[in-house]
């Protein structure tokens, strides 16, 4: 009989550390799932660098915090319904932006910067039917007498404003593009490494890149993250310190065409350049 009972005590033994080392094995065999926003179509060239760093970082860290997804939600959001599904615990876990006060006040910034200084420099889109009108344009006073177009909450769109350039706002990125070529506003700003994908994108729309105007004003372009998400953000900004260390993040920056791109247009010290401050 008392045999018996040890066997069925080493059982029930046996069963729990079982059921132990299941629930500690747990947390690591499932997958962190990050939901990403769809990438625009106007943007998707030079835009997929962006998933792809995260996928980076989170490679990075994989041997301390274990495996991962990346999943692209399936409907396009603007970039105010971004910032409100992250703020709101919604449907995307990461965004990637220009920052300002709001956006850091109602999200969490990981604060390396992903563009170096690509989105310092702004070209204007412009319709080519304009292009002697802009030739004549040597100074920000003369700018301001034509109205830009943005995204209703970019942070550029504050920059603009607060220099005195009219801004006609859109809540949408893709809308602008007909909003331009009907003649809503006269230009698009579009950071360096933009706006030449942007333009083959849109090929048959009549549009052009102004070829001596530089807009300059720093905005870092960051990785946010829900207020809530603070072990997302500290897994994040490690796999990228990790990524800047070995130098796999310079290598995916350098391989992208559209950076490269506007990198030699920074580096060619042909356009004039129109300081902005920065509200």
């Amino acid at each position: 009989m008392h045999a018996v009972r040890r066997a069925i005590i080493s059982a029930l033994l046996l069963a729990c550390a079982g059921l132990s080392g299941a629930a500690q094995a747990r947390p690591q065999d499932t997958a962190l799932r990050v939901v990403v926003p769809m990438l625009h179509p106007s943007a998707r060239e030079h835009a997929s660098y962006f998933p792809r760093l995260l996928q980076l970082a989170l490679d990075k860290t994989m041997a301390t915090d274990g495996p991962y997804e990346i999943v692209h939600y399936d409907r396009e959001l603007t970039s105010p319904r971004q910032a409100l599904e992250i703020k709101h615990g919604g449907v995307i876990d990461v965004m990637w932006d220009g920052t300002n006060r709001q956006r850091e006040a109602e999200l969490l910034p990981i604060r390396i910067s992903l563009l170096q200084e690509l989105n310092d420099y702004r070209v204007l889109l412009i319709r080519r039917s304009d292009a002697a009108r802009f030739a004549n344009i040597r100074n920000l006073e003369q700018l301001r007498m034509l109205k830009a177009g943005a995204g209703v909450n970019w942070p550029s769109t504050d920059v603009l404003r607060a220099n005195g350039l009219p801004v006609v706002t859109s809540i949408g990125y893709e809308y602008l593009f007909p909003m331009l070529r009907v003649g809503r506003f006269d230009y698009m700003p579009r950071g360096v490494h933009e706006a030449w994908s942007e333009l083959q994108q849109h090929a048959n729309d009549g549009f052009d890149i102004e070829p001596n105007i530089f807009l300059h004003y720093r905005v870092p372009y960051y990785f946010f993250v829900s207020r809530t998400r603070p072990e997302l953000a500290a897994r994040i900004e490690r796999g990228l310190k990790l990524a800047q260390k070995d130098g796999s993040f310079d290598a995916l920056f350098n391989a992208i065409p559209a950076f490269q791109r506007g990198m030699a247009e920074i580096a060619a010290k042909k356009r004039r350049v129109f300081e902005l401050k920065v509200p």
